[in-house]
């Protein structure tokens, strides 16, 4: 265990905090915590990086834990109908659709080696985006609507296609040898 995992184990611990923050109704507390555990990315990943301390376990638990934070906010800000449900099931079903695929590959004794692909960056940042300004937009009393009817649509865009080429690419990995 070094300085970046735990750094990363608590933006894990982020997660459930955010939910409740949101749950609540404290949008600014739940925008802040979404703030730290970005800037707490970061900081595990230069940390990382800088003084060689990158793990098998970091590797691991770097992308879990943004996808738990990214999934959790989409998710509870649906059940709270601050954004339209079918966002969130279309955010989560990409992710269990590619996580399926991969434990099924390992199933089938064919693994995959997952390295993420240039339009799931860009997806996760736009999810990010999304989020973040959904939550400042909350915080500062602005009104939603225009942000949700013109951000959902590109997030689902970007998820759907993400999604699409991860489905494509495994079963082009699966019917290989």
């Amino acid at each position: 265990m070094n300085l970046p995992n735990l750094i990363t184990i608590a933006r894990i611990v982020m997660v459930p905090l955010t939910i409740w923050l949101i749950l609540i109704g404290r949008m600014d507390l739940a925008l802040a915590v979404f703030l730290l555990a970005g800037i707490s990315d970061g900081i595990d990943g230069f940390i990382a990086k800088r003084f060689n301390m990158r793990t098998e376990l970091g590797a691991f638990l770097d992308p879990v834990a943004d996808k738990l934070l990214l999934i959790s906010i989409y998710v509870t800000l649906a059940i709270v109908d601050a954004l339209p449900a079918w966002l969130a099931i279309i955010v989560v079903s990409r992710d269990v659709l590619i996580v399926g695929g991969v434990v099924l590959a390992w199933l089938l004794d064919h693994p995959m080696e997952m390295r993420p692909l240039v339009i799931s960056k860009i997806n996760t940042a736009v999810q990010i985006a999304f989020a973040g300004l959904y939550l400042l937009f909350r915080t500062l009393g602005w009104p939603t609507e225009t942000l949700i009817f013109l951000g959902a649509p590109i997030v689902a865009a970007f998820t759907v296609i993400s999604g699409a080429l991860y489905v494509r690419d495994g079963l082009r990995h699966m019917s290989e040898g």
